[in-house]
């Protein structure tokens, strides 16, 4: 059994939450519900939960100001937000979990799958969060990646590629550490889509700035800056080729 303190500031969406989990996730007891920044940080005082569902705007203020007087909290978090573009790319970078409102069912079970799972927190995540639903119109320039034995959150530009495993992605990063992501590759190449990156290949995403060289023979493949070699899908030849030979790389 594993509780949890919910914080919205509608009355009705706090009721649908603790009906939701009541019905879909019985592992969960609620042990507290607020409807503000102060009333959330006075029962959280009084109160260690392990899950805590936070919506993001507050009547009197936001889900960052609560984090801020709490500092310390233990909790894993799982935000709450309305369905909009630039919050939710937010939340895929930071890695955190979310729902959407109206809230889904299986998404609610997900969620809380995954939570109970890693009861933690990662004060790094919060801060690239914050600093990129604050800035929607900003380029994210980190992103934070969940391993098994913990999250990192690290540069972009200092991503030299990514490598499908199956359901799973590998990072290569410049400093030679790799990360075991349990997230798509798919999913990496829509959130990244808009930084300096190329599918080049099925199971390949790298970073155009690390590009050393294309090699012709073998069926080619690209010769990247750490020495990795990359092959490239047939149908990417000439798009690449095209692009190393404009120089339109960023």
């Amino acid at each position: 059994m594993y509780t949890a303190v919910l914080i919205d500031d509608m009355p009705d969406a706090l009721k649908v939450l603790a009906s939701d989990l009541k019905k879909h996730c019985p592992e969960i007891k609620v042990i507290g519900k607020a409807s503000s920044v102060v009333t959330g940080a006075k029962i959280l005082r009084t109160i260690e939960p392990d899950l805590i569902f936070l919506d993001i705007l507050l009547g009197d203020g936001t889900g960052f100001d609560l984090l801020e007087i709490m500092p310390n909290l233990k909790a894993k978090l799982i935000f709450i937000t309305a369905s909009d573009e630039f919050a939710i790319k937010a939340f895929r970078f930071a890695a955190i979990d979310y729902l959407l409102k109206p809230l889904d069912a299986e998404q609610l079970i997900e969620a809380v799958q995954k939570a109970t799972q890693l009861i933690d927190n990662s004060t790094e995540s919060i801060d690239l969060l914050k600093e990129t639903i604050n800035n929607p119109s900003k380029l994210p320039t980190r992103i934070s990646l969940h391993s098994q034995d913990k999250i990192s959150v690290i540069s972009i530009d200092n991503i030299i590629r990514c490598e499908s495993d199956g359901n799973n992605t590998l990072f290569h990063l410049a400093d030679r550490e790799k990360l075991f992501v349990t997230k798509t590759l798919k999913s990496f190449a829509v959130l990244l889509k808009d930084h300096p990156f190329m599918r080049v290949h099925q199971s390949h995403l790298i970073n155009l700035n690390y590009i050393q060289d294309y090699i012709r023979k073998e069926g080619g493949y690209l010769k990247m800056i750490n020495g990795d070699h990359v092959p490239v899908a047939v149908r990417k030849k000439a798009e690449v080729i095209d692009l190393l030979d404009n120089k339109n790389l960023f």
